[in-house]
């Protein structure tokens, strides 16, 4: 018997994915399996892969949009194939996107290039920002880990690599950048 499966995604974990789970049981989602992961890649999103990996010819998994799915076009792309091979509907409760129509696949195809583009202008915003703070002397990236003076300090003392990374708890190739400079 054919299974209506949902997949619920947030980006981080103090998002919540209340909505999502009430809309996909709502569409008739039996089994909704959940993450809180970021959607630019499929990368460690194991419950994504649980469900791909389960879902049998003549099953649907329901997202409520496409962008909980994944946020680029080779991802969406790469799962869309995938489920097509094993028979698998791929629905929206909020976009008219259903894999078992050339309409529906037409439109997910289009969504997919808006949710890349999205995450590329997210990405360019942000860029832009951390420019404009590090010209304005408010951003200074990451305060530095390694004490840089305690590394010379070490070396002029005779010890080698190997040693002061092992006293100070840092990798050899740190040790090295900063004899280095």
């Amino acid at each position: 018997m054919a299974q209506i499966f949902g997949y619920c995604r947030v980006s981080t974990t103090d998002q919540d994915l209340t909505i999502q789970e009430t809309a996909l049981r709502a569409a008739g989602a039996t089994i909704i399996r959940s993450e809180k992961k970021s959607g630019t890649t499929t990368n460690g999103r194991d419950e994504l892969a649980t469900l791909i990996e389960f879902a049998r010819a003549g099953d649907t998994i329901m997202v409520t949009r496409v962008d909980r799915l994944a946020r680029s076009i080779a991802d969406l792309a790469q799962i869309v194939r995938t489920l097509e091979s094993k028979g698998v509907h791929l629905k929206a409760t909020e976009q008219p996107i259903d894999t078992g129509s050339a309409a529906g696949k037409a439109f997910l195809q289009m969504l997919g290039v808006f949710a890349e583009f999205e995450t590329n202008l997210r990405r360019e915003r942000q860029l832009e920002g951390i420019a404009k703070a590090k010209a304005d002397g408010v951003y200074k990236g990451r305060k530095a880990t390694i004490d840089a003076d305690r590394v010379q300090e070490l070396a002029k003392g005779g010890m080698g690599a190997s040693e002061i990374a092992k006293v100070l708890g840092i990798g050899r190739a740190s040790v090295y950048r900063y004899l280095k400079d």
